[in-house]
């Protein structure tokens, strides 16, 4: 591949990677419109914002749909840092 090739294919990578960006975005931010949903309900109904075994399933959910190529200690990681961050707009 010569690299006006290379270069086109780099260009294409990165445009989609920006679409998929602005995308992961909008599913970040209305995840996080749910969240605060529910952080309504829980203050409503006097229930706790930390919930750990809701973390470990949702965990355990989306390690058994990983097709990689991520690794599962790396969704894990991901995702633990999406429910810590957005844990913030339950309370």
């Amino acid at each position: 591949m010569s690299n006006n090739q290379e270069g086109q294919s780099l260009e294409k990578l990165r445009s989609r990677i920006d679409e998929l960006d602005t995308e992961l975005l909008k599913l970040l931010n209305e995840r996080a419109k749910c969240v605060i949903k529910i952080g309504k309900i829980k203050q409503k109904e006097k229930k706790d914002v930390l919930v750990p075994l809701r973390e470990k399933e949702l965990l355990d959910r989306l390690l058994t749909v990983n097709k990689g190529p991520m690794t599962d200690a790396m969704v894990i990681y991901l995702f633990q840092q999406i429910i810590d961050t957005l844990k913030d707009l339950q309370k």
